[in-house]
């Protein structure tokens, strides 16, 4: 359907200090079109890229069958409603992540090699440098489309300096995303603080000072652009109406699960030590991704950005998972030496993280926009830069994306790739689909097959 006077798609209700963009709306489509650089009135296509730790037990993770007709093994079960979506990578290989020379410290640079294809300096923590990572590539060329050229989120914020892992600087284990090679794009691992940045009017002090008040006197954000949002609801038709309040009560809602979290954890804190907990990071660590996760989500729906790296804990994190039954640190267990106890307890771990995982994406499928879903205009990359944690070793990566990327990528398959083929390959594929063309992108040897719808 065409419109002569489409509402713009840079929209947004506005309240004191408050800007709430909007999602794709019907009002907002002069025509419906997939679109990767999309300007106003297209379906922009987002990508984005969920790290985790410490490798994954590959024999529950990697399908046995390749094509269509794949199967689930343990860690990827919770993924199985979502299988059409899903397109599961095997064979993939970061070359710069091993040794070549330098020794010790595979886990800095499976992290810093995990978006770059390229081998971090190992300098005893003096210097950093690694290389502009995928996500900084596609954002220095299509972030002027958006509030936020890219998002940088997490859960663990770790050291920005020092040395953490056999000489190499911390900021290679704690970091994905590189705006060049020594400058690491740091994460926000606060729900609030993320939230907030998504919807302030502007930038300053005044903001923070408004933002303040707003929590004192326990209003929402909604709360403040109630006129301009009945005044679109007015315009719009009924489709959008649904779309629109759906979409406002998302945000409400991850906005109570912010307050409730911190509320829990000022109580659990208070209890503990008898002091006053800073209001940073939820006591579940699933709340706490599953709300990183849902801003995320939120960022992609309004458009705020179209770019996206989450770490769900940093390289080498030695967190416990006593909630599913692992009270030794991930780390530790990942140098499992083949004992068939601790590689039971990695498969748990691997699972819980998978788990949420789908929970993303199948927020993102429920979504409705255009003429599909959230997810469909979509490529959400998953996975580690250590195959086996106790090998240490970077060729078959665990890997899996989901999201069609507007129908360019034909999801529902397991493609088994040849050994020693570069992750590089898929980033300069994955760019393509977001308008950015290059001709080479880290160890790059070429375009990775196979993709295609």
């Amino acid at each position: 359907m065409s419109r002569a006077n489409p509402i713009p798609r840079r929209t947004f209700l506005r309240g004191l200090g408050t800007a709430v963009a909007l999602p794709l709306l019907d009002a907002m489509m002069p025509t419906r079109v997939f679109a990767a650089g999309a300007s106003a009135g297209q379906t922009p296509i987002r990508m984005a890229f969920l790290f985790v730790p410490n490798g994954m037990h590959m024999p529950d993770w990697t399908p046995a069958r390749e094509g269509p007709n794949f199967d689930f093994p343990k860690i990827l079960q919770a993924l199985r409603p979502v299988k059409r979506d899903l397109l599961v990578l095997s064979g993939l290989t970061h070359d710069k992540g091993r040794g070549n020379g330098d020794g010790p410290g595979d886990h800095a640079r499976s992290a810093g090699v995990f978006l770059t294809g390229v081998q971090p300096l190992k300098s005893e923590g003096a210097e950093v440098r690694a290389g502009v990572s995928v996500d900084q590539k596609v954002a220095k060329q299509i972030g002027h489309l958006t509030r936020f050229p890219s998002l940088e989120i997490g859960t663990e914020k770790g050291r920005q300096s020092g040395k953490c892992d056999s000489g190499y600087a911390c900021p290679y284990s704690n970091n994905i995303s590189w705006r060049d090679a020594a400058t690491p794009m740091t994460k926000e691992v606060s729900p609030r603080a993320a939230f907030e940045r998504l919807f302030a009017g502007d930038l300053g002090r005044e903001v923070s000072e408004r933002q303040a008040r707003r929590r004192l006197f326990k209003k929402s954000i909604l709360d403040f652009v109630l006129e301009d949002a009945h005044a679109l609801s007015g315009k719009v038709g009924g489709r959008d109406r649904v779309k629109l309040d759906e979409y406002l009560s998302a945000v409400r809602e991850i906005e109570r699960r912010i307050e409730r979290a911190e509320s829990e954890t000022r109580d659990r804190s208070t209890v503990v030590s008898g002091q006053a907990p800073p209001e940073e990071t939820p006591s579940s660590y699933e709340e706490h991704i599953r709300l990183m996760g849902d801003v995320m989500i939120l960022a992609f729906q309004a458009d705020v950005t179209r770019v996206c790296t989450f770490m769900l804990a940093n390289e080498g994190s030695n967190r416990s998972y006593r909630f599913i039954g692992v009270n030794e640190g991930h780390h530790t267990l990942s140098h499992h030496q083949n004992d068939p106890v601790k590689l039971g307890k990695i498969s748990n771990i691997n699972e819980f993280h998978a788990k949420q995982f789908a929970y993303v994406v199948q927020r993102m499928k429920s979504i409705p926009e255009g003429d599909g879903s959230l997810l469909d205009n979509c490529m959400i990359l998953y996975g580690a830069g250590i195959s086996d944690g106790n090998r240490h070793n970077n060729e078959n990566l665990p890997i899996v994306i989901a999201g069609k990327a507007g129908g360019t990528i034909r999801t529902g398959r397991h493609v088994r790739y040849d050994f020693e083929t570069p992750m590089s390959n898929l980033f300069l594929s994955m760019m393509d689909r977001m308008g950015v063309h290059a001709d080479t992108f880290g160890d790059s040897t070429g375009r990775l097959r196979g993709l295609e719808a």
